[in-house]
């Protein structure tokens, strides 16, 4: 009993940036997390790893991903290796994802050794996405996933945003849960030797 009031404060916050209740919800749906969590290499340390179908416990050190962007292009991790490579999860409806998109975007632009892609995890049509970023517009490639089938060299997200920052080799080299600023990727960069 002690423990459950305990977690209440805790889940109420990451409860704070939902999606509005549907018919039909995504089992491995989402919430919004706010606190930025500590490395991927340490973040999951001591917690139980429950296996739930359909979900994704640990993202693989080297992740695959390839599908078709919002404007048809197609995009592959692959190709970018030689850049650090930021993987944002996100959603149309969560708003500390969208203020972290304009930040992005133009760390995106201005930063050559930096790459951003921005995953949509979420059930939106492609017309839909295209129509929402003519309003929120941003300079990197933004990939529409399927939330019941999400890239499985990925965890299943725990919260959004989440974003990963990927090496030059393509290996994950630092995860954050919750809202990211240009800052705290480029810092994550030099850390990992990059030069800006």
């Amino acid at each position: 009993m002690r423990l459950s009031l305990l977690l209440l404060p805790a889940l109420l916050a990451l409860s704070a940036c939902q999606r509005e209740p549907s018919p039909a919800p995504a089992p491995a749906a989402p919430v919004a997390a706010q606190p930025a969590a500590p490395p991927a290499s340490t973040a999951d340390e001591g917690l139980p790893q429950v296996a739930q179908p359909g979900v994704v416990e640990r993202t693989a050190e080297t992740p695959r991903f390839a599908a078709a962007a919002a404007d048809g292009k197609l995009f592959d991790l692959a190709d970018h290796r030689g850049h650090w490579v930021v993987v944002n999860f996100w959603a149309t409806w969560c708003g500390p994802c969208l203020k972290e998109m304009p930040e992005l975007s133009a760390m995106h632009t201005m930063r050559e050794q930096i790459e951003v892609v921005g995953l949509a995890y979420e059930d939106i049509t492609a017309e839909d996405m295209r129509a929402f970023l003519k309003e929120h517009p941003v300079s990197y490639p933004i990939v529409i996933l399927d939330p019941m089938s999400p890239p499985p060299d990925f965890a299943t997200p725990r919260g959004l945003p989440t974003t990963y920052l990927l090496d030059p080799q393509g290996r994950v080299a630092r995860h954050f849960l919750g809202p990211v600023t240009a800052y705290d990727i480029e810092t994550a960069v030099e850390a990992g030797g990059g030069k800006l």
